[in-house]
């Protein structure tokens, strides 16, 4: 991948990441908007999703014809570097309106993002 200069682009998240932030800011997404929104293919989404899940990072149900997401409460990052720290800190971070330094996503994750 190569930006307009000719040099190589790259960003500081992966999918995984963006694809986590986008379900935490609607839990109600659907998959084709989670795509469009992070640049990707559905089936890319897909995958993604399917190894959140796997991990426990994510859960979903079933509500009407839509899928429901919520985000695991206390999930660490995976690698030994980031071990021990939460992902909820980089969602506060990501979540929160940019110069608020809110606590967007403790709150909703408390209970699950999308939880009542």
């Amino acid at each position: 991948m190569s930006d307009s200069s000719g040099g190589r682009q790259w960003t500081f998240l992966t999918n995984h990441a963006r694809v986590l932030v986008v379900i935490a800011r609607d839990p109600g997404v659907r998959l084709r908007d989670v795509a469009a929104a992070c640049e990707v293919t559905e089936r890319t989404v897909q995958a993604i999703v399917a190894d959140l899940e796997e991990a426990g990072y994510l859960t979903h149900a079933r509500e009407g014809r839509r899928n429901r997401y919520h985000l695991a409460s206390g999930m660490r990052f995976r690698h030994p570097l980031e071990g021990d720290y939460e992902i909820t800190g980089l969602l506060d971070l990501l979540l929160a309106a940019p110069g608020d330094g809110g606590s967007v996503s403790r709150a909703a994750v408390k209970g699950g993002v999308g939880a009542a």
